[in-house]
């Protein structure tokens, strides 16, 4: 069994279209790769904050996160949506389990600052925690919830989930970090894709504006990822069996490596 780690952070905006992803990654567990899965889930949260009758608030495209925001963002993140994927993943012959940051201490985070609310900044991934269950042959599906302290009480952090992605492939020094979005990958002011970029082209881009949009913390994620793996992938998750192709060596998206492997 290979010991190389892969992260692979989906979201909803890759699911529930004919997507293949979890299919795929039931396919990779039975060829033995080691794969730990990051959710996240901000159109759902947005959708169960307004049943409940709470604004979804936004600030540099953070989710302001108060006491009862909170309450909904943890239930929905590291309840019915982390439960749905590894439901779906073991009822496709997947052995999948779900957990928050929360379990088994496994990511504590800091306040990021007082106008966000219960908005957290990692400080602590236990790699030990993601190594056990890899170990035991365990796809780890893992929500965005982590645990801090704040006014000297322990409480739940909402956690961007493409940092919690960044830093747990730092933690378990995973050779590939993969993002699965809804669009081929960053494209230069033509549209077209770049196939390879080093993190100093990526950062101009989002500078001068080419990157824009929801791919900036994309492409700021892959940035700081790439200081820690091999290869940050951020690749097209609408294309049926994309994550096959992806470990297969296919081609498509775009690779953003340190800028002295360039």
């Amino acid at each position: 069994m290979t010991k190389q780690i892969a992260v692979v952070k989906i979201g909803g905006s890759t699911l529930g279209r004919n997507d293949t992803s979890l299919a795929d990654l039931v396919a990779l567990q039975h060829r033995n790769r080691r794969i730990i899965v990051v959710h996240g889930g901000g159109s759902e949260v947005s959708r169960w904050l307004s049943k409940m009758g709470l604004e979804a608030r936004f600030i540099n495209g953070l989710r302001v996160t108060g006491g009862d925001e909170l309450s909904v963002v943890a239930a929905v993140l590291a309840g019915l949506i982390n439960k749905r994927l590894v439901l779906m993943l073991n009822a496709a012959g997947g052995s999948a389990v779900g957990l928050s940051g929360v379990d088994g201490g496994l990511i504590e985070a800091r306040l990021k600052h007082p106008s966000l609310g219960y908005v957290g900044t990692i400080t602590t991934v236990r790699a030990e925690v993601l190594h056990a269950l890899l170990d035991k042959g365990m796809l780890p599906v893992v929500s965005p919830i982590c645990w801090g302290i704040r006014d000297e009480e322990p409480t739940l952090f909402n956690v961007n989930a493409d940092d919690v992605a960044v830093q747990i492939a730092a933690a378990v020094e995973a050779e590939l970090l993969v993002y699965l979005t809804d669009v081929p990958g960053i494209m230069d002011e033509n549209g077209d894709v770049f196939s390879r970029i080093t993190a100093s082209q990526a950062r101009d881009l989002v500078a001068a504006g080419t990157i824009s949009s929801g791919m900036v913390p994309k492409a700021l994620a892959c940035i700081e990822a790439s200081q820690y793996v091999h290869e940050a992938r951020i690749i097209d998750g609408t294309v049926e069996h994309a994550l096959l192709h992806e470990f297969d060596r296919g081609t498509g998206g775009t690779s953003v490596v340190r800028d002295e492997l360039a």
